[in-house]
């Protein structure tokens, strides 16, 4: 990764973090994403007393101006784009609407993929690599796509639902940047205990799941605790040789190529997700 460039999102803590540490620690130059001024400093600080090329951005990629503004700057600063790492996460406990009027999670894990990588194609000459998460791989729901009927149920949730259609936007997005050196693959990285995830009320998760969420509390420090372990496959897809070239595949935790959901493979899903986020995001691509 030595002389390559990568811009990983969501990257002051948890799978962010630590992805951008392994590429760092390969030799790339990070460029970490966050909200918070003062956590994007830390973490920069962080990643170069361990000897990292690190610099930072703070950007709210929820907003559109902010994802608008994060794509200006990185051209400011690169010539080229080797790899961009869309790990961003949001899930708050009840449906809510960004400045946009765009619902939370669907604006973290859909459409600002969608739009950053749209307007940083100029630049970029290798990878890009969407992060799943949670439990996806259920339903798309056509006339519930920002959760407009439900937010969660029994045992849906709306951030499943999201990174759900973050694969089926990934597969189109690799299908329309086919042959032109770009790559748009998604990874899995498992559960990780992750500030998000340890931030999350009961009132967060599916009715069904609500009275186990005490166990996991005391469970998920040591079962979890590691997040180098779900960073692998990020940094895999960002960095192995063993995946140059490869275009639209979605990686498992264990870094190994697995076969796409069928709500993913659905091609009237792709549609409806896609022009969405075309329709939300005409003013700014």
């Amino acid at each position: 990764m030595r002389g390559k460039t990568a811009l990983i999102t969501g990257s002051t803590g948890g799978i962010g973090k630590e992805t951008a540490r392994g590429l760092a620690a390969l030799g790339a130059r990070v460029i970490l994403v966050g909200r918070d001024p003062e956590r994007v400093r830390q973490a920069v600080d962080e990643l170069r007393t361990s000897g990292g090329q690190a610099e930072g951005v703070a950007a709210d990629v929820t907003r559109r101006r902010d994802v608008a503004a994060l794509a200006a700057q990185v051209a400011e600063r690169c010539d080229r784009l080797d790899v961009l790492v869309n790990n961003v996460g949001a899930s708050p406990p009840r449906r809510t609407l960004t400045e946009d009027g765009v619902e939370v999670t669907f604006a973290a894990h859909v459409l600002a993929p969608f739009t950053l990588t749209r307007l940083l194609l100029p630049l970029l000459g290798g990878r890009v690599v969407n992060i799943t998460g949670g439990i996806p791989g259920g339903p798309i729901e056509p006339d519930n796509l920002q959760a407009e009927r439900r937010y969660l149920g029994w045992t849906f949730s709306q951030y499943n639902h999201t990174k759900t259609m973050l694969m089926a936007m990934s597969l189109r997005f690799a299908e329309r940047v086919a042959g032109t050196g770009v790559t748009v693959n998604a990874a899995y990285p498992g559960h990780g205990h992750t500030p998000m995830n340890r931030s999350m009320t009961a009132a967060g998760f599916p009715y069904l799941y609500r009275p186990v969420v005490p166990l996991l509390r005391v469970a998920a420090p040591r079962l979890f605790g590691d997040l180098s372990k779900p960073a692998r496959s990020s940094i895999h897809l960002a960095s192995s040789a063993e995946v140059e070239g490869v275009n639209g595949a979605y990686f498992s935790m264990k870094c190994r190529r697995v076969e796409w959901p069928a709500s993913v493979l659905d091609r009237g899903n792709q549609d409806r997700v896609w022009a969405l986020c075309e329709s939300l995001t005409r003013e700014t691509v």
